[in-house]
């Protein structure tokens, strides 16, 4: 039987959010594949998805007490994996930030329940690290704790400068600079043990194990 990380990488490949062929991103690379989690766009798939973070965020056994999602990508991540939490057994409040702070009718900076305690940041992938910076910022400023962020795929990639000093990927700049893990649903390590398995996508495995070789981070 596939583990979840599993079954979420052959979902995103059916849905045709992680694509194979020739890609270029934003630091100029020439990818074997492509993942767009924009594309999770209809009423199942984000079921599914939310689902996923759901078996994600139980799996880490992180302590937390209620989901932020960053707008705009992480407000229906964060709506959806609550609905899914709560169909498990577990009901946890959400809220999720307006990008101009309201200072009419309920006012503030976000929407939903009140940030406190333990949070977890939802969004969808970390490149620059932005988004998180952000929600921890705003987190902080309540008076709540960043328990950890939570998003679908962590590419394991190490950045253009950060490759020449030898350093990290984004998502372990996140956890250095803040302390906080980052929990993924599945990463580049995931996608190449599914291609390994998966007779028609594995005809892409040798492309995609030399682009971690080349470009990828000696550990998640």
């Amino acid at each position: 039987m596939l583990s979840f990380r599993q079954e979420f990488i052959r979902f995103a490949i059916e849905q045709k959010v992680l694509c194979f062929g020739e890609f270029k991103t934003k630091a100029g690379r020439m990818s074997p594949y492509f993942f767009n989690a924009g594309l999770f766009n209809d009423g199942n798939s984000l079921r599914r998805l939310t689902q996923f973070y759901a078996q994600a965020i139980v799996a880490s056994n992180v302590q937390f007490d209620m989901l932020y999602g960053p707008a705009y990508k992480g407000i229906p991540l964060a709506a959806g994996t609550a609905i899914a939490l709560a169909e498990s057994g577990r009901n946890i409040p959400y809220c999720f930030n307006r990008k101009e702070a309201k200072d009419h009718g309920e006012g503030g900076s976000t929407v939903g329940a009140d940030l406190k305690g333990n949070v977890l940041i939802i969004d969808d992938v970390i490149s620059a690290g932005t988004s998180v910076r952000e929600s921890i910022t705003l987190i902080k400023a309540a008076g709540a704790t960043p328990a950890a962020a939570v998003i679908a795929l962590d590419r394991m990639e190490l950045g253009p400068v950060s490759r020449e000093l030898g350093g990290l990927s984004a998502v372990q700049e996140v956890t250095k600079n803040y302390n906080i893990p980052v929990i993924a649903i599945a990463t580049l390590d995931d996608l190449l043990e599914y291609l390994q398995s998966d007779q028609e996508a594995g005809k892409y495995l040798e492309q995609v194990k030399s682009y971690r070789e080349q470009y990828g981070v000696k550990h998640a």
